[in-house]
């Protein structure tokens, strides 16, 4: 683990996530509203997988000592190099980050308000520019706590979790990483399914990001094939058992 405190000696108090991929036409508007929402003992680290435009090029002009930027060699695809930002983090608190988005001033406190009794945080997005939202529905704050009706709700499609609007405490990292490695996509709700069974997950009413909607979003934005439905549906329903395992073997540990 890399050590944990800023060159003031200050410990990092909030790191943020960004996997990068191609990026270079909108990573640099994102970043700008990551830096303007973290205070000084935080971090923003940008694994860039592989990327065969200036993407790189374009993080490393930014000057800031709070960006860590690390080049992968070979592409390895989002699910890990999220993977890997997070592993290589060091904030007692880590927030997602996609790299096309648009950080609404205030997201930091909001979700760091809610780790504090919390070991997952899940907000709300609003589309940049306008226009209409996605079909599925926003989160709800009264619905933090009908764990099982989520993840309920996350095995149908049912649940807005998109990890670009997600934390988690460091304390609870021990049920995320590693990510299964028969998740390809959709490690967001893989993180959800995590704060749900070990019921401690907060929605929060507010949007806390801008999403930008466009042809090269990884997450998809039309309907599926019948067999991709069910075998997503197949993957989830293994994720909730594992996260039963992971969940259980960390309160057994604490306990010991």
């Amino acid at each position: 683990m890399n050590d944990s405190t800023t060159p003031e000696g200050q410990a990092i108090r909030v790191s943020v996530c960004l996997a990068a991929y191609k990026g270079s036409r909108y990573i640099e508007e994102q970043i700008d509203s990551i830096l303007r929402d973290l205070g000084p003992n935080d971090e923003l680290v940008v694994v860039d997988d592989a990327s065969p435009d200036d993407t790189a090029a374009v993080v490393k002009r930014i000057t800031d000592p709070r960006i860590r930027f690390i080049a992968s060699s070979v592409n390895k695809g989002y699910v890990r190099t999220f993977e890997q930002a997070v592993g290589l983090s060091r904030g007692e608190f880590i927030m997602l980050s996609d790299q096309d988005d648009v950080w609404i001033p205030g997201r930091v406190e909001l979700m760091l308000t809610a780790l504090e009794d919390h070991k997952v945080v899940a907000g709300n997005f609003d589309v940049l520019g306008g226009g209409p939202r996605p079909w599925i529905p926003r989160l709800r704050a009264s619905d933090s706590t009908r764990h099982l009706a989520n993840l309920f709700a996350i095995l149908i499609g049912y649940r807005a979790y998109y990890g670009c609007a997600m934390g988690i405490r460091r304390d609870a990292l021990s049920y995320f990483v590693p990510i299964p490695g028969y998740v390809h996509e959709s490690h967001d709700l893989w993180l959800a399914i995590c704060g749900n069974v070990a019921q401690s997950i907060r929605h929060l009413d507010d949007s806390i990001i801008l999403r930008r909607l466009h042809d090269e979003n990884q997450t998809p934005a039309g309907w599926r094939s019948l067999s991709r439905i069910v075998k997503a549906r197949f993957m989830i329903l293994r994720l909730v058992f594992e996260a039963v395992r992971r969940v259980r073997g960390a309160d057994r540990a604490l306990a010991a």
